[in-house]
């Protein structure tokens, strides 16, 4: 293993386990935003039921590309190339994975029944880095909105400003 496939690594998994919600794309549909944990050196996801996130297309042996974003910014780190496999109910390595994914999984309706839940109508997928770190797009890939019939309201009318935030008011000076 040569340094930078070491240092690769590293950055994967630190940008990794620090940001909350990572993108992933698994066919030829849009990447999707999911929530995820680091566990054993790779991302392990939980999904496809009901009550829980939708999953992207995640072909058990296949392949996935997943974008990490800053905690802090909110914008892209990096991209990096995963192998997808599907966890196995009742597997010592789904218990594993189940148990800390339940430690993050936020206002779960059935908590004492979730594992439970999950092993039953939902899909637990890991994704291990194959340690290849794509380049950074040249362009910002943002899409123009979605058409739509809604419509804003009028412009917000001149005074308003003023109303809202003083600016027109001047406090009377006392005489020195």
């Amino acid at each position: 293993m040569t340094q930078t496939t070491l240092l690769e690594r590293a950055l994967i998994e630190e940008a990794t386990k620090k940001s909350g919600l990572i993108w992933v794309q698994g066919g030829p549909r849009a990447a999707r935003p999911v929530w995820h944990v680091w566990l054993d050196g790779a991302a392990v996801l939980v999904g496809d039921g009901p009550g829980e996130q939708p999953l992207p297309e995640l072909a058990d042996g296949g392949q996935a590309s997943v974008t990490v974003r800053s905690k802090d910014k909110g914008g892209r780190l990096l991209t990096w190339r995963a192998a997808v496999s599907e966890v196995a109910p009742g597997t010592e390595a789904w218990e594993a994975a189940v148990a800390e994914l339940k430690g993050k999984r936020l206002n779960a309706p059935d908590s004492e029944h979730l594992t439970a839940r999950w092993a039953k109508d939902c899909r637990v997928v890991r994704l291990t880095p194959t340690g290849t770190v794509e380049p950074l797009p040249d362009s910002s890939l943002a899409e123009p909105p979605a058409a739509t019939p809604a419509t804003t309201r009028e412009p917000v009318p001149a005074a308003l400003p003023k109303l809202l935030f003083g600016l027109g008011r001047r406090k009377a000076r006392k005489p020195e």
